[in-house]
């Protein structure tokens, strides 16, 4: 059975030889920027529900 490290070290080789070395450092930049857009994205929505929730339960 494969786990969870020998899981990372294939996808690491397999990413070295189909984008090359030089490329590695960029696409994990790329991708860290896309999480923490992601993160971004996902506070403000859980912030405009939590909103939206509150302007509903308020009697007018």
């Amino acid at each position: 059975m494969i786990g969870g490290q020998e899981i990372i070290i294939l996808v690491i080789v397999i990413g070295v030889l189909i984008f090359g070395a030089k490329k590695i450092p960029e696409l994990a930049k790329t991708f860290g920027k896309a999480k923490g857009e992601f993160e971004k994205g996902k506070i403000e929505a859980d912030k405009e529900l939590k909103d939206f929730k509150e302007n509903q339960s308020r009697p007018d």
